[in-house]
């Protein structure tokens, strides 16, 4: 799939199908994440992906959207590690940037993903339910599978309200 088509397609899957998901395709979408841009190439995203269905179980009572993790084949979380960072709002940033990249990957590769941010309100208990280390911080979860959702189509505001000025 062309990049400017993965883009303009992406949506939020928020149901699946019951196929798992491949470890070699979960491995191919951290890799994409792992190859986004990072300043002074710090790349402060850690990663902890779950399938184990009793600890999606866990992560997903973390959240008002139990049935998004529940129903995927897995949940990839990512952290911050805010150890091996040096801005925060560059980290952050490169962050969304490695997300984005993961999104981007799983629709090219055919499947379904939804970035949960919701959940971020219960950060520490997640970081707890995985026994984190107390510098990575979560930023993101990634519901991951086989969309079991038709086709949508994606509303976006025009260029002219969005460009402020062009000079």
């Amino acid at each position: 799939m062309e990049t400017l088509d993965a883009i303009k397609t992406r949506r939020s899957a928020r149901e699946f199908t019951d196929k798992k998901v491949s470890k070699e395709t979960i491995e191919q979408i951290l890799e994409a994440g792992r190859w986004a841009p990072s300043g002074m190439n710090n790349q402060p995203w850690r990663f902890i992906v779950v399938s184990d269905k009793k600890t999606k179980e866990h992560l997903a009572k973390q959240t008002h959207y139990e049935d998004i993790i529940n129903f995927a084949s897995c949940a990839i979380t990512v952290f911050y590690d805010i150890d091996s960072g040096y801005d925060r709002t560059k980290d952050v940033l490169s962050i969304g940037a490695c997300v984005q990249n993961m999104l981007l990957a799983s629709r090219s590769l055919g499947l379904g993903a939804c970035w949960l941010g919701e959940i971020l309100k219960n950060k520490d208990k997640v970081a707890q339910l995985f026994e984190a280390p107390a510098s990575y911080e979560l930023m993101a979860v990634i519901a991951l599978g086989e969309s079991a959702e038709k086709s949508r189509k994606g509303e976006r505001k025009g260029m002219d309200e969005l460009v402020y000025k062009w000079i």
